[in-house]
């Protein structure tokens, strides 16, 4: 597919954020004065000056990370941006320089333990948290996780730091390709409680959406070897999983929802035009991507065909909208960078063009990241 028509559009069209990674990250022809007023504009959207309004003296954005928003009646959360991760997402999305002093602060107050071990001390959960941080670690439920992997998208990941995460990210998904069903290693939990799933213990290892942003955002640990493997697990992923398979990660005497690599840790999906899910759909396709794993994952090269032959003669992606179930989902409904949706650059989608740029944006890196980041596999 020649992506001409999709670039023009999108020049002519999006707003500074798909300007800035277009040209900075894809088409490569940006010089310093170009990024630096790209740069400014996107420091004069919305919701970065929000992010500058939750960001606290001693570096830390918002409260909590991955957090309640409120609590026995107490709004914790004045928008969804107050909250640790979502700050994190915002600023990896909009690309902000590593450099820039919100982000370096970020990670430093990040790695500081008595800046972490406050704010995570405003509500008991939050504390209980905060102590148990590191258990889980493998399993897919737990504080640090979440810790490492917004270190890693704001561009901190190689650091000596986030490595350990990254060699158990690799290891996680090495643990699958052994099993030959995932009930393999859960268990019958005997309770009569109302969610009573299958758990796995809190020292298992199962890939979570975390583990494969992690090394999504890193390059420390790609040999063609690790890149090989990885592509062997995600279809390997696929392969043992049927359907939904709800499951809790039992840490101590407490059951949690670990943070799924697909939502209800089911088969991943390719992308399709017909069909749209707001819960980690076209973001999960993108970072499988960044792995540099090319069409060696099936979803990826089935996702390659299907966007190549719905983007149009216009170069726009065009999604069917018109479906229940789309209208239901639509990407038109994203509002902040939260865990569990999409990306979304445009900053207003009643400009014209807006929803259209984001997507053909996601079009234009995908088949860019399928090309140009795919290993001899």
């Amino acid at each position: 597919m020649n992506l001409n028509k999709s670039i023009d559009f999108l020049l002519d069209n999006a707003g500074p954020v798909i300007q800035y990674r277009l040209r900075k990250e894809i088409l490569n022809n940006i010089n310093k004065d170009e990024e630096e007023i790209l740069l400014e504009k996107i420091y004069q959207l919305p919701y970065f000056k929000l992010l500058l309004k939750y960001t606290k003296a001693n570096g830390y954005i918002g409260r909590g990370m991955h957090s309640w928003d409120n609590w026995r009646g107490e709004i914790l959360h004045e928008t969804p941006l107050q909250d640790g991760e979502t700050a994190a997402r915002l600023l990896s999305y909009y690309a902000v320089p590593k450099t820039h002093p919100l982000v370096e602060n970020f990670v430093t107050a990040m790695r500081d333990e008595d800046i972490l071990r406050e704010e995570f001390s405003y509500i008991s959960p939050e504390k209980e948290r905060y102590k148990n941080r590191f258990r889980g670690i493998s399993s897919g439920f737990c504080l640090m996780i979440l810790v490492y992997t917004m270190q890693a998208m704001l561009g901190y990941g190689d650091d000596e730091y986030v490595k350990p995460f990254q060699r158990i990210s690799l290891e996680v998904f090495k643990r699958i390709l052994p099993l030959s069903s995932f009930s393999e290693i859960t268990k019958s939990r005997q309770s009569s409680a109302k969610y009573n799933y299958p758990y796995i213990e809190e020292s298992a290892s199962f890939p979570c959406q975390y583990h494969l942003e992690t090394l999504a955002y890193t390059n420390a640990w790609r040999t063609p070897e690790n890149i090989r493997l990885i592509a062997d697990a995600l279809n390997h992923y696929n392969t043992i999983l049927q359907g939904e398979n709800p499951f809790h990660v039992r840490v101590g005497t407490n059951y949690y929802v670990p943070f799924p690599l697909n939502m209800h840790n089911s088969p991943i999906r390719s992308f399709h035009p017909d069909i749209i899910d707001i819960i980690t759909y076209r973001r999960l396709l993108t970072e499988i991507a960044m792995l540099g794993v090319g069409e060696s994952v099936g979803v990826i090269k089935e996702s390659i065909v299907n966007v190549n032959n719905s983007i149009g003669n216009d170069g726009i992606l065009k999604i069917n909208f018109d479906l229940p179930h789309n209208k239901r989902y639509s990407p038109k409904k994203i509002e902040y960078p939260i865990a569990y949706v999409d990306v979304r650059l445009e900053s207003d989608y009643k400009r014209k063009y807006a929803l259209e740029c984001d997507l053909t944006f996601w079009a234009v890196q995908f088949l860019h990241l399928c090309d140009c980041k795919k290993e001899s596999v």
